[in-house]
């Protein structure tokens, strides 16, 4: 196995270092209009929504890279203010390596990290208490991405070193058991300027009948079928990209029927269909990142819980994209991007409420946050970036 391509995507570039209020209704003893009182109707939504929301701090979790120079001892733990956006650190979760990826299980209680090395694990950690319950290999290099299956039952991982996809059984604990299957990307041949299957991203589709591997090698996504009390997948189609695309991340419109595709090599994205039934994808015509000539590795696309916006992540160009969803997900119209404030987002996430967006920012070793807009999906900045060693993904609690 060749591990150069693991190598040129963990260590692009060098380290630059270590380093809405609520809407009150106006007063007026006049007759209501129509559109005033939709207004109201509005506010009334806005200030349940604030009264629905934590009012204090919450906890947030940093993945990094420990093996890296100037890289940080684990999964670093922070709390931050929901209404304000403004972190603070609260200390660091050791004896997790390379935890460059993190996901929550769906009952809150545990999160999973990929130890994204050569002899590539996933680990899983008690939240409560915060210990190890301990690790267990994917059976390839350097994973990047897990997802927890919606049923909790199932943790999915993808490796990049060796371009294949594993999965292992949760305990009601929470702990991990003996992976169950492992599936390699062996055809089709790499894509153009790649040395070899790169498998980025595994996740399920909403209705929870289809895993999807993203490879950026093979420049194709593969659909699989997850049979639920053996813990194997069995592949029932493919969706090419064009030749050279290198898609590394899939997120899904909320509706399910469409999905967008962001593609690190050239620089695109991508409206995807989605049959739920087959769980066959279509991708669609290569679209602008708004980031002008050359490359800017997209990394990470979000889609907002009312799917009437979408933002992406670019490396190279230090900045987000925002994108208009419209036809009910079926296309994108690209509306802004703004600076970041950090060198090379590696990863974007939402807060639980939506209201807030984080970014890491790998090579500046911070994270950004941002108010986000409900009316028009506008991003503003909450206050300073963060510090946190080599920061590559944000996990808002």
């Amino acid at each position: 196995m060749d591990s150069g391509g693991w190598s040129r995507r963990r260590f692009a570039g060098a380290l630059a270092g270590a380093a809405a209020a609520a809407v009150l209704p106006s007063c007026d003893d006049g007759a209501r209009s129509p559109a005033a009182e939709a207004g109201d109707r509005d506010a009334s939504a806005s200030r349940s929504r604030e009264a629905g929301r934590p009012s204090g701090p919450r906890p947030l979790l940093i993945g990094t890279y420990t093996s890296a120079e100037g890289g940080g001892k684990g999964i670093a733990l922070a709390a931050y203010d929901p209404s304000a956006g403004r972190i603070t650190g609260t200390g660091t979760l050791t004896g997790v390596g390379d935890p460059s990826y993190l996901a929550l299980h769906p009952d809150r209680r545990t999160v999973y990290a990929v130890n994204e090395r050569e002899d590539g694990a996933v680990t899983a950690v008690r939240l409560a208490d915060r210990t190890v319950l301990g690790s267990r290999s994917t059976g390839g290099a350097a994973p990047c991405h897990l997802s927890v299956h919606p049923s909790g039952r199932w943790l999915l991982s993808a490796n990049y070193g060796s371009g294949s996809v594993a999965v292992h059984p949760i305990a009601p604990s929470g702990a991990l058991g003996e992976r169950t299957d492992l599936v390699t990307h062996s055809s089709p041949p790499p894509g153009p300027g790649q040395d070899g299957p790169h498998a980025h991203q595994i996740v399920t589709s909403p209705d929870g009948r289809h895993v999807l591997a993203v490879d950026l090698g093979t420049d194709t996504v593969y659909t699989y079928r997850l049979d639920e009390r053996a813990g194997t997948l069995d592949e029932v189609a493919r969706a090419r990209t064009r030749p050279g695309a290198g898609p590394r991340h899939l997120t899904f419109h909320p509706g399910g029927r469409y999905a967008y595709l962001a593609d690190e090599a050239d620089n695109t994205v991508a409206v995807c269909a989605y049959d739920p039934a087959s769980g066959r994808l279509r991708v669609g015509e290569a679209q602008s990142t708004g980031t002008g000539p050359g490359t800017s590795y997209p990394a990470q696309l979000l889609v907002t819980a009312n799917g009437r916006f979408a933002y992406l992540a670019n490396r190279g160009d230090d900045s987000l994209t925002r994108y208009a969803v419209e036809g009910d997900g079926a296309r994108l119209r690209l509306l802004d991007t703004v600076p970041v404030g950090g060198e090379f987002p590696r990863q974007i996430a939402f807060s639980p409420e939506g209201t807030l967006l984080f970014a890491a920012n790998q090579k500046s070793s911070t994270v950004t946050v941002f108010h986000v807009a409900e009316e028009d999906g506008a991003l503003r900045r909450a206050g300073g970036p963060f510090p946190s060693a080599v920061a590559v993904c944000a996990l808002p609690l």
